[in-house]
């Protein structure tokens, strides 16, 4: 069956789709209402549209909100008590981004119903299915240990012994998503996420200038006291933990195990919005709170670790924002403590083709629950243990993901082009435009993280000539490639299909064929050189960052 063949045929019912999971199917029970299975299509009238909104709200607000973890506050406090609100800007230019990834991820999970790992695996083979879980793994589970570190950090401030809130933090983690209830932990999550809220309060007291944040957001420039090579490090920093591989696999596996279907996509970009605008209000929070806390005073630019600043923040607006700050740490690490491990479990469930659901129990489902517990108490237990170098680990997180979230982009942009797996909802023009454009800024931000780990007296004019010789190249290969597909057009035309050919009923009723029924990958030649291209650099990369960070933990003190 050629792809004009199976964007003509018949809708697949939702019971006769692709998933892995028979858990996945039924009705939606989110933590703010339930949809039944067979309740009328189409929705008619305000309230019941907001009926429906409630009860899809969810994935985007968790997988956004999660963003901000342990990792987020500390990358970001160290942007305002180092370089102040100058960099708010790169929040700005990274709102369109997070919104075109994650609704490519939503769509594919919607449509699909088939994770994020199994359809890499699935439409690309072994090796980058095999790739695309061990790393996702490894780079998770130092995630959560970060996630750990921000609890303990937190809790040192609170004056409440680690060993105790530790580990009542990772049981409250684990217990809430093996219930056997969706619902349940959805509603435990979005808890959290209302948590989040604290650093509003927080802002309040310290009160800093609008104006001039407002001028820092939506203006380009770079710190004039920072060097460029410590700036762009930073500003790679921000790009890292705002934009996570897990968040990939986290929110089209979510969006699945909640049974959301193409039918209520509309009503998931809504969440998704609304999950990205408190994702950037606290972003831009947390980075102006603490420019201005630490603005004219001795600990400017002399960034620590989240407890300096709670310390800090304690020391110049009072003992309540230092705690405010310590709750609100708390709060973003349990939550992506959380959705981080979900992510891992999902996707090992994918590949596996094991029970992977939070509507199973632990006893229907004990590879899964397996993982997600698994992860969560060998990151608490290496947080407690003495001797672990949690700082190498922290920094060793935000490399890795750095250099592997290129790899998450360009496979991303591969399925949401290929006609078998979203028919009808396959990319449009302009966002290929636009995601092409983002994975080559992406690999040379990439290019100069790994440059910066294994070399660390790399220079300004070392930075700014990989920056320029990218961009140089990345347009070339662009240029090229869009010559190539004009080519191809001219020689030999072929019909377009869109979303256009289809009414709105047959657009909310297509899901994929169950993965058996779907021929090879169709890869043209340009694809497949670059893939190997990808392949060599993320080895390459992969080993290089590896043996660097075993020479830093095995140095003479």
């Amino acid at each position: 069956m050629n792809s004009t063949n199976l964007l003509n045929a018949a809708p697949v019912p939702p019971h006769a789709g692709a998933a892995l999971d028979t858990a996945h199917v039924g009705n939606i029970r989110g933590a703010l209402g339930t949809i039944k299975l067979g309740e009328a299509s189409h929705e008619r009238g305000l309230l019941r549209r907001l009926k429906t909104l409630l009860a899809i709200l969810g994935p985007g607000l968790i997988v956004m909100v999660g963003d901000n973890d342990a990792g987020a506050f500390s990358t970001y406090a160290q942007v305002g008590q180092n370089y102040g609100t100058t960099l708010l800007w790169t929040l700005a230019l990274l709102i369109p981004v997070l919104y075109v990834n994650q609704e490519m991820v939503l769509r594919l999970g919607a449509v699909t119903g088939v994770g994020h790992a199994r359809l890499i695996l699935e439409r690309f083979g072994k090796f980058w299915g095999a790739f695309s879980v061990v790393d996702l793994f490894l780079l998770n589970a130092l995630t959560i240990v970060t996630e750990f570190i921000g609890i303990a950090l937190g809790l040192d401030y609170l004056g409440i012994p680690r060993i105790p809130g530790v580990g009542i933090a990772a049981v409250l983690v684990m217990m809430a998503a093996s219930t056997g209830d969706f619902r349940r932990f959805e509603r435990f999550a979005l808890i959290l996420v209302l948590g989040s809220l604290l650093l509003l309060p927080l802002f309040v007291m310290v009160h800093p200038p609008m104006g001039q944040l407002v001028h820092d957001f939506s203006t380009v420039r770079m710190p004039k006291e920072g060097k460029l090579s410590d700036v762009m490090l930073l500003i790679i920093g921000i790009v890292g933990t705002t934009i996570a591989p897990w968040q990939l696999f986290f929110q089209q596996s979510y969006v699945i195990d909640k049974r959301i279907t193409p039918r209520f996509i509309r009503y998931e970009r809504l969440d998704l919005w609304l999950g990205i605008v408190l994702v950037v209000l606290g972003a831009v929070a947390l980075i102006s709170l603490v420019a201005h806390c630490f603005a004219g005073k001795p600990e400017f630019s002399q960034y620590t670790d989240a407890l300096g600043v709670a310390r800090g923040l304690g020391q110049y607006h009072g003992h309540g924002a230092g705690t405010l700050f310590a709750l609100a740490l708390i709060d973003a690490s349990v939550i992506g403590a959380a959705a981080v491990s979900l992510s891992t479990a999902y996707a090992v469930g994918d590949v596996l083709s094991v029970n992977h659901s939070l509507h199973r129990k632990p006893s229907e489902a004990k590879g899964f629950y397996l993982v997600y517990c698994g992860l969560i108490v060998l990151a608490a237990a290496l947080v407690l243990l003495p001797g672990v170098p949690l700082g190498l680990l922290t920094n060793a997180v935000q490399t890795l993901a750095g250099v592997l979230l290129p790899s998450a982009s360009v496979f991303l942009l591969l399925l949401c082009n290929d006609r078998q797996v979203l028919g009808p909802w396959v990319n449009g023009r302009w966002t290929n435009a636009f995601t092409s454009a983002v994975v080559a800024v992406l690999v040379i931000l990439s290019t100069v993280l790994t440059a910066a780990v294994i070399f660390p007296d790399i220079g300004e004019d070392q930075i700014v000539t990989i920056l320029v010789g990218g961009g140089l190249l990345a347009t070339l290969i662009g240029l090229a490639t869009l010559a190539t597909r004009a080519y191809r057009a001219a020689v030999r035309p072929r019909p377009q299909h869109h979303g256009r050919d289809f009414s709105t009923r047959q657009m909310e009723q297509w899901r994929m064929p169950p993965l058996h029924l779907l021929k090879p990958a169709r890869l043209t030649p340009s694809t497949r050189l670059w893939m190997g291209v990808l392949r060599f650099y993320l080895v390459l990369a992969v080993a290089m960052v590896a043996v660097r960070v075993l020479q830093l933990a095995f140095a003479p003190a």
